[in-house]
């Protein structure tokens, strides 16, 4: 015997819709973002990049 119980019945219900998209929820990559913030996310890439494989080679 199962030890859950397939009724269903006692669940709220979650419409999913156009309504939901109201929300205010944006993803990611439909954000606008400014010269400066890809700049810093540039050099972060940079420093990443030396300490991932620079640091390895420099010891």
């Amino acid at each position: 015997m199962a030890d859950h119980v397939d009724d269903h019945a006692d669940h709220e219900h979650h419409p999913h819709g156009e309504d939901e998209a109201d929300e205010g929820r944006v993803t990611s990559p439909m954000q606008e973002f400014t010269t400066g913030q890809a700049g810093v996310g540039f050099v972060v890439l940079l420093v990443g990049l030396a300490v991932t494989f620079g640091l390895p080679l420099f010891l």
